[in-house]
């Protein structure tokens, strides 16, 4: 009798220090997972702030105005004359 009260303790011991090491692991994994999450929110962050630079630079060169310059600096384009003009039916 007293070697299977012996034994029941014993089990029980290991469970709880099992349990304990669980805890400790569930802890340690659940801290590694939050810091590669905010690591992972701030990358996000970052990329939303670039992207919205992006979005704002091809707005700028989508401009007509700045379009026109373009043509006409660069490529040297010209608004045809009026006797220049055809019209296609």
């Amino acid at each position: 009798m007293k070697a299977i009260s012996v034994l029941v303790n014993f089990a029980l011991l290991l469970a709880a220090l099992a349990s304990a090491l669980g805890v400790v692991w569930t802890r340690h994994e659940s801290r590694v997972l939050f810091v590669q999450l905010t690591g992972l929110q701030n990358q996000r962050d970052d990329l939303n702030i670039e992207y919205g630079k992006l979005e704002l630079e091809q707005a700028t060169y989508a401009e007509p105005r700045r379009i026109d310059d373009e043509a006409r600096q660069k490529l040297g384009m010209i608004n045809p004359r009026p006797q220049d003009i055809r019209l296609l039916r």
